[in-house]
């Protein structure tokens, strides 16, 4: 349900970032930025284990292949962290503090409590942090293959939706999704929540790219004999080619969904969120979390967000090949993307890795200045999105200050706004 704002949920909300702000003061206070850990490299990983239900199928997932590595162990430390996972209590840093990893385990929830808890720790100092979201996808056959190592540029919520079941879907609809506040799955959303879409730097991004590029990627015998058959198709032909490293975007669900239909209806939410900018080829079901929660921080001068990367790479394909049953795509095929996907993380990872700590002093510690927005879909961090209706905070960072009457104006202009559009549809 939707309800209107009023002035005293503006006072509250006023209130809460009140709160939030001393509760950050607090906590710079307490770190007191002398006997801290402070990473160049902070690696977050979803899932540290994986065994099916086959017990001799075992791979090492996203969490243990950066263990056991020749470059460095990042095992030397422990640092437990409060309101970390109850599976996965410690982050895991490098004697010297250079690299560290987190495991949020898996759904959004999961990593937005999990990097929440990490960005409040008194424990760490992150404000030059990189950090690398490094974890496996569905990929569209559109766009990359079986192995495919992506980093994104946008960061789609694309499950934040009206949703009708597939039954009764109105015949003159496409999808049963419809964008909040809006009434045709083809209508920008009119009720936004700000997690809708995050946009990263993309000169770091580019950088990222062309470490990972130098990396000799992992495929499999299964993989390539699975990919073949995407061949057929004239617009999965990327599918059916070996694995490369791709820029493209992803797409945050908490549902696992599968299906050429629910596959390209996303792909339109991508487009349409994006303003027609973003590329659909990655899911996942925690980057969207992941983001806001570093978001907060930086807002609050405890992470620098234009010091983010997004890398999944591909260990299964979100659609059928043609003539294939969607049932034996989801369940049963046996792609043989995953084991490539999770090596390719290092091989891909450990470059972009080597890149910041080789480039640190002459490059990396004083940050890659971005060329494009960076943020969220309300502007939190200052300047203009683009994408969505526009800043929330009239192109300014939100302060500490921020009083009600200014909130009110804020309110006011976009139900103005709001009322244009449905004027303008009418």
């Amino acid at each position: 349900m939707h309800f209107p704002i009023t002035p005293r949920h503006l006072l509250a909300v006023g209130l809460v970032c009140t709160y939030a702000s001393a509760v950050s003061g607090n906590v710079l206070h307490a770190r007191g930025y002398h006997n801290v850990t402070k990473p160049k490299v902070f690696l977050i990983d979803m899932i540290s284990w994986l065994v099916a239900l086959t017990p001799s199928f075992q791979f090492p997932p996203e969490g243990e292949v950066w263990y056991g590595i020749p470059e460095f162990n990042i095992l030397e430390r422990n640092i437990t962290v409060p309101g970390f996972s109850p599976l996965f209590l410690d982050a895991h840093c490098t004697t010297n503090g250079d690299v560290c990893q987190v495991i949020t385990g898996e759904s959004e929830i999961n990593a937005a409590s999990t990097i929440t808890a990490l960005v409040t720790s008194p424990q760490f100092d992150l404000r030059q942090t990189y950090f690398m979201i490094a974890g496996i996808a569905g990929i569209n056959p559109k766009v990359a293959t079986l192995g495919s190592v992506t980093f994104a540029r946008y960061a789609v919520q694309v499950a934040l939706q009206y949703e009708f079941d597939a039954r009764e879907i109105p015949s003159n609809f496409t999808t049963g999704y419809v964008p909040l506040g809006s009434t045709s799955p083809t209508e920008y959303p009119q009720s936004i929540y700000g997690t809708e879409v995050f946009e990263v730097n993309d000169a770091l991004r580019q950088l990222a790219i062309g470490f990972a590029s130098t990396a000799t990627l992992n495929d499999s015998d299964a993989a390539m004999a699975y990919r073949a058959n995407y061949a057929e198709t004239s617009s999965y032909n990327a599918g059916s080619q070996p694995p490369g490293v791709v820029g493209c975007d992803v797409a945050t669900s908490d549902v696992y969904y599968s299906g050429a239909l629910l596959s390209e209806a996303f792909e339109n939410t991508t487009t349409l969120f994006t303003n027609g900018t973003g590329v659909y080829c990655t899911t996942a079901e925690e980057d969207n979390a992941t983001l806001e929660a570093l978001l907060r921080g930086a807002i609050n001068n405890l992470t620098d967000f234009s010091r983010i990367i997004v890398l999944r790479t591909a260990s299964d394909f979100d659609r059928p090949y043609a003539g294939e049953p969607d049932t034996v795509n989801l369940f049963y095929a046996n792609q043989g993307g995953f084991e490539p996907a999770i090596q390719n993380i290092y091989l891909a990872g450990i470059k972009v890795i080597e890149g910041i700590l080789n480039g640190w002093d002459s490059t990396f510690r004083d940050g890659i200045t971005p060329t494009n927005y960076i943020g969220d879909i309300f502007g939190s961090l200052g300047g203009v999105p683009d994408f969505g209706p526009g800043s929330e905070f009239n192109d300014n960072p939100v302060t500490r200050k921020r009083n009600v009457q200014q909130q009110q104006q804020q309110q006011q202009r976009r139900r103005r706004s709001l009322v244009s559009r449905a004027v303008m549809r009418d």
